[in-house]
């Protein structure tokens, strides 16, 4: 699809396609429209009226989304043409100036390969829970265009987010990127109103909720977050744009900036990358961990005197706290790399749960390491030699970064003795395993922290046992209504001092439950 901006006319034009006839008369042209557009006034010829009229009629009767009236001056008849045109259009293709629809097809699909060439770079980016959507032709169930990809919020609702790159231009060599400078890449960026123009546009066909906005450091840190901070600027007072926008931090750039990118953004990103400072002088020498470390403390601190600051202004001023700014409400977060180097899962998770104590940060995200430009790859002797992505590790650091948010659990509770996550077992109940000395627990009677332990019962089911239990007893056809998933928990609670399955050997329970055979790395749809 061809996103076009008409300075002229101030309008906004989406193109299916462009063709062009070398005709004395005519330029066959094919688009859709939406709304917004009124009427157009032009002056015609009528054999151009009467081809327009035919090579309309007949082309585009499939793709009709919304007529727009068309006076002929001559002959004063109104027209009624499949799309909504505007004069400009009428004015290029009844005066036969194919130069300048070959101008205009030209600017076109440089935006739209702009748009791919971007999107695709920033699609390594898991910083933002979104995985992308690749282009499926006409077919049924085409995705969306490109650089729309899928993200979750905390709540489990599934929103479309544009996710691009300011510039793929970069001044860094990070061997994972592939967009470091001695990559041979195709090179493009946008322009601060095109990246408004599309966000805009894509936000009102309901193709997006909101914008993933990221660069390539192609100046100096500062320059590149002026830019981005520009773009969220202009969506926000110029074209009143009022969705979801995620804003990478540039580290380097100062602590004004950052200030500033928090009040127009939802959520602020710096990416740690790797976990450890070798690893960044080995993979990343031009970045570094202090100055990562630094742009999130930043954003913590501006969060925190933010947070201050209303405070204050709803006990002496009320009515005034509406339009007080709300720093970064999203909070922030960052992304690791993992299997680029040799760090363990223990190393990972203590950074992780550092990383929350110290810095508010609202989630951290894994990246199983892939080669940089896919199979083959860019070759580099610093990059390690694996078959494919440690998916299997990528998900249980997952799963043990779940139990340190939202579980209780400590980084040494997950890891105490061995360094490396059970590939075969979620970390959960790997851990009850090595300490049924505290099950089975009594469900009608144990408190929430004590059912936040139990495998196969999560933190909102034990909410609802807390709450249920004060009416009426629970047994496990109550539990399993509320939620429990028994299949795992049947080992480690009793309701009323019945049992399912006694405890007994964990070297049974672990049989039964490992993924030895992997086929409980993808969560079945259904438990039965």
């Amino acid at each position: 699809m061809l996103f076009f901006t008409s300075r002229r006319a101030n309008r906004y034009f989406l193109l299916d396609s462009l063709c062009l006839y070398r005709h004395k008369y005519h330029a066959q042209i094919r688009f859709s429209a939406w709304h917004g557009f009124g009427q157009g006034q032009v002056q015609m010829n009528p054999p151009v009226s009467r081809n327009i009229n035919r090579l309309l009629n007949h082309h585009n009767r499939s793709i009709i989304s919304q007529p727009a009236q068309i006076i002929n001056r001559r002959n004063h008849k109104p027209g009624y043409y499949g799309g909504a045109v505007e004069a400009l259009w009428l004015r290029a293709i009844t005066g036969g100036l194919a130069s300048f629809a070959k101008r205009l097809y030209s600017s076109c699909m440089e935006l739209v390969e702009k748009l791919a060439l971007l999107a695709g770079a920033a699609k390594y980016d898991a910083s933002c829970a979104s995985s992308g959507s690749g282009g499926r032709g006409s077919r049924l169930g085409a995705s969306l265009p490109a650089g729309v990809c899928h993200s979750w919020t905390e709540d489990g609702r599934c929103v479309s987010l544009l996710k691009v790159l300011f510039s793929n231009t970069c001044r860094f060599d990070c061997a994972y990127c592939v967009n470091r400078v001695s990559a041979d890449t195709r090179r493009s960026s946008f322009t601060v109103q095109e990246l408004v123009d599309i966000t805009c546009e894509f936000y009102r066909r309901n193709y997006i909720e909101g914008i993933f906005l990221s660069s390539g450091i192609f100046a100096d840190p500062d320059i590149v977050m002026e830019r981005l901070i520009e773009t969220a600027r202009t969506l926000r007072t110029g074209a009143g744009y009022g969705g979801y926008i995620h804003l990478k931090i540039i580290p380097g750039a100062g602590e004004k900036l950052i200030r500033e990118a928090g009040l127009w953004a939802d959520r602020l990103s710096a990416n740690i990358e790797l976990p450890t400072e070798q690893s960044l002088n080995l993979l990343a020498p031009q970045k570094s961990g202090k100055l990562i470390l630094g742009a999130m403390k930043d954003a913590a601190a501006a969060g925190l005197e933010n947070e201050e600051d209303r405070r204050r202004v709803a006990r002496t001023a009320p009515r005034k706290l509406a339009s007080t700014p709300v720093f970064a409400p999203a909070g922030q977060s960052t992304q690791l790399i993992v299997g680029a180097t040799g760090e363990d899962d223990r190393q990972i998770i203590n950074l992780s749960g550092a990383l929350y104590r110290k810095y508010r940060m609202r989630r951290v995200y894994y990246s199983a390491f892939m080669p940089p430009g896919g199979e083959g790859g860019i070759p580099d002797p610093r990059l390690p030699d694996i078959p494919g992505p440690p998916l299997v590790r990528e998900h249980r650091l997952y799963q043990a970064d779940w139990l340190l948010r939202f579980y209780h659990f400590s980084p040494g509770e997950i890891l105490e003795d061995d360094p490396w996550l059970d590939p075969h077992l979620d970390p959960k109940t790997a851990w009850a395993l090595k300490h049924l000395d505290r099950f089975p627990v009594e469900v009608n009677r144990a408190g929430y922290e004590e059912l936040l332990r139990v495998p196969g019962l999560g933190a909102r089911s034990a909410r609802r046992i807390i709450e249920t239990r004060r009416s009426r007893s629970l047994g496990f056809e109550g539990l399993r209504r509320i939620g429990v998933v028994l299949k795992r928990a049947r080992y480690f609670i009793t309701a009323s001092g019945s049992f399912l399955d006694r405890p007994g050997d964990p070297r049974r329970i672990r049989r039964i439950l490992s993924d030895i055979d992997g086929a409980g790395l993808q969560l079945p749809l259904f438990e039965f």
